[in-house]
């Protein structure tokens, strides 16, 4: 937009100078002529007292004292067709000034002037004189070379202004734009102070007030979601009530640890939904996670008959996905594998290094597969679900600098592969 606009500037001004001084230089041209023209024919008038005297020593003498002084030449043709003064020849155009009429005649060296003198009874006298094209154009090659400067001053003046003005709508531009893109990257306390021209300013008001709105419904909904995660509890402390009552203890213990687990579920969910912020810096021990919930699951696939296969690194492994994200992620998938498989299906779980940083969890089963081809997509499920686990699983794999694949297993089965990014350093 600043190029455009000083490219505006600069042909409009051109346009105006070539306008403006283009004639000014002709008139220009035409003046010191015209004053040339003047000095050389009013020199030769000066001489038509003397000529008309007719006293042919006292002209000759005149004409050398005034041919010396001058750079334009004077001759005097008399009546008998001789002259005095610089040698020039008797053509048409003396002929026609000794009828009497004073002429100026225009050649490719320069301009005649003829002054025709009457006086005395031989005849008509004629006083030429001649203006070189040089001296025709003395002077105006500086006068053109001044107009040129101007024009040249203008330019840089039209330039610089059109450059300032470009700058005094380009930057409020820029704000407006910087406000739209952090508020883009979920930086909802991003505002703008509004400047420029009032059109400007009208879209940096307008931006500021959508953030502020932006910001009051995003909390409305999350309290939304807070007040009804938070309705939860009720049901969940009936549920570990009903778990105390049961006779068998390792039972109602295994039962406990799960109300636990699903409450602490709850309280993150409340915590996630009420928080606007959600920077900073992600990072936990894939191994000891993965650990602990393969180890929560395995008591319900003991109950289901399901042999259970775990592949696990003898080291930490960092990611870069806080250990609240990496454990739903792994409920999410360990879920998907008891819901969508009849009991007794074996599943394997294995967690390695990822070439570049961070790590590969894959859960493969022996079920029938995917009944549909395999979508990541939101809400996009082949049974009665949701359709959310495998997105919830795909965003935070996305977030970490990773990705989700989901599809058939060499053994016939599904085989889903999540992929983390490295932990921060």
């Amino acid at each position: 937009m600043r190029r455009r606009l000083a490219l505006l500037a600069v042909a409009t001004t051109s346009l105006v100078l070539v306008a403006f001084l283009v004639p000014l230089a002709m008139l220009v041209s035409t003046v010191a002529a015209e004053r040339a023209t003047a000095a050389a024919t009013a020199k030769a008038q000066s001489l038509a007292a003397v000529v008309a005297l007719g006293d042919r020593d006292s002209l000759d003498a005149t004409l050398r004292q005034v041919n010396g002084s001058t750079d334009t030449p004077i001759t005097v043709f008399l009546p008998d067709r001789t002259s005095l003064g610089a040698p020039a020849s008797w053509d048409p155009a003396v002929e026609l000034a000794t009828r009497g009429r004073s002429i100026t005649m225009e050649t490719p060296a320069g301009r005649e002037i003829l002054v025709a003198v009457q006086g005395g009874g031989d005849g008509t006298s004629v006083i030429r004189t001649f203006v070189s094209a040089e001296r025709l154009r003395q002077g105006v090659g500086r006068a053109w070379l001044v107009l040129g400067l101007i024009g040249l001053a203008l330019l840089t003046v039209g330039i610089v202004v059109a450059d300032r003005l470009a700058r005094s709508l380009i930057q409020p531009v820029g704000q407006v734009a910087g406000l739209s893109r952090r508020l883009a990257g979920g930086d909802l306390d991003a505002r703008v102070e509004p400047a420029g021209p009032p059109e400007i300013r009208d879209v940096g008001a307008a931006l500021n007030h959508l953030a502020a709105r932006i910001r009051e419904l995003l909390a409305r909904e999350r309290e939304a979601v807070a007040d009804l995660s938070h309705r939860l509890r009720t049901p969940v402390t009936a549920l570990r009530l009903e778990a105390e009552t049961l006779r068998d203890k390792d039972e109602a213990a295994r039962v406990g640890e799960a109300v636990d687990t699903l409450e602490r579920m709850v309280s993150q969910v409340i915590r996630e939904a009420r928080r606007f912020d959600r920077g900073g810096v992600a990072r936990c021990d894939a191994t000891e996670v993965i650990t602990d919930r393969v180890t929560f699951w395995s008591a319900l696939a003991e109950d289901q008959d399901r042999p259970v296969g775990l592949r696990l690194p003898g080291s930490p492994l960092p990611v870069g996905v806080s250990a609240q994200d990496l454990a739903a992620c792994a409920d999410l998938l360990l879920e998907n594998v008891f819901a969508n498989t009849p009991d007794g299906t074996p599943f394997t779980v294995e967690l390695a290094p990822r070439p570049g940083g961070g790590a590969l969890l894959v859960i493969t089963d022996e079920g029938p597969g995917f009944p549909y081809p395999a979508s990541v997509d939101r809400g996009m499920s082949g049974r009665s679900s949701t359709g959310l686990g495998l997105d919830i699983a795909r965003r935070t794999a996305e977030g970490s600098g990773g990705r989700l694949r989901a599809g058939p297993a060499p053994s016939g089965g599904a085989e889903i592969i999540l992929e983390l990014g490295p932990a921060p350093s």
